[in-house]
């Protein structure tokens, strides 16, 4: 038996999806324009589909398990279950004006015409805060729509906001901050939860190990205690005696959000020759 999952066929998540799976051991290979493929070394069959099409596949069954934004999983609103995020395709989905408008508040939205592709999410927007807005839904170009008279303000997908400044707008409210997940239909057998459970242990394996890094490090014994007191690692740090007298090697684990404020205390500890080195997969 197969896992099948769906994965967007080109654009912003394909490359990231693929990328994932090959970080996970899983080597993919659909050749030119071929819309399905087989895993080589491990059972799942993927399908190339449009990202806007892939909660339905999961919901019908088509596919057993999708990676997909999720701002799409919330606006097609479809049966399934979103099992983990993936830590790619980082983006939100936000409300823009006209660069010169006066903006204190989403009441400014009242009476107003709101362009996007969203209109799900942005019908509950309104609602959530009792706004009456007049909503037109556009398939694509949505920045364009207050320069041609269409609407008064927008909702769209937003990385760096760049677009919106090439178009005279400012990014004003956000709706929905959004990355990859993994979504699963909620109907699947026995044999098939086993292997999605496999697939999920080497997803939160590389996940962890991008969030750490791994630091070696040479400690004056006499500073060693206060050192390892900086280092919580895993469960301890690994402390070896070096071969000049009064000195050690630690190593450790640590969170990348942690990392600089850690380093520049273990300098001041007395640490030297900090090596710091990424982390492949990370088994916990």
């Amino acid at each position: 038996m197969r896992l099948r999952l769906a994965i967007q066929k080109s654009g912003r998540l394909h490359d990231d999806s693929i990328k994932l799976l090959k970080e996970c051991g899983i080597d993919i290979s659909n050749g030119v324009n071929k819309l399905k493929a087989e895993a080589s070394n491990f059972p799942v069959e993927v399908f190339f589909l449009r990202d806007d099409d892939i909660p339905q596949y999961v919901e019908d069954g088509v596919a057993d398990i999708g990676f997909v934004g999720e701002n799409v999983v919330y606006e097609k609103n479809k049966e399934v279950e979103v099992v983990e995020m993936l830590g790619y395709g980082k983006c939100r989905l936000s409300i823009a004006v006209g660069r010169n408008e006066r903006y204190d508040s989403v009441q400014y939205l009242s009476k107003r015409r709101i362009a996007t592709s969203y209109p799900v999410i942005v019908t509950d927007f309104l609602k959530k805060n009792n706004i009456d807005a007049e909503i037109h839904e556009i398939s694509g170009s949505v920045e364009i729509a207050p320069g041609i008279g269409l609407a008064d303000a927008i909702c769209d997908i937003v990385s760096s906001g760049s677009t919106l400044f090439m178009n005279g707008l400012k990014e004003v409210e956000t709706i929905l901050k959004s990355e990859a997940v993994l979504i699963r239909n909620p109907l699947l057998k026995e044999e098939q939860l086993k292997i999605l459970n496999k697939l999920l242990f080497r997803i939160q394996s590389v996940k962890k190990a991008k969030n750490n890094k791994y630091v070696l490090l040479n400690a004056p014994n006499e500073n060693l205690e206060e050192i390892i007191g900086l280092l919580p690692g895993m469960k301890s740090p690994t402390v070896l005696p070096l071969a000049q007298a009064g000195w050690s090697s630690v190593h450790s684990v640590l969170n990348e959000n942690d990392f600089w404020e850690i380093i520049e205390k273990l300098k001041e500890a007395g640490a030297q020759g900090i090596l710091v080195v990424p982390i492949e997969k990370m088994i916990v």
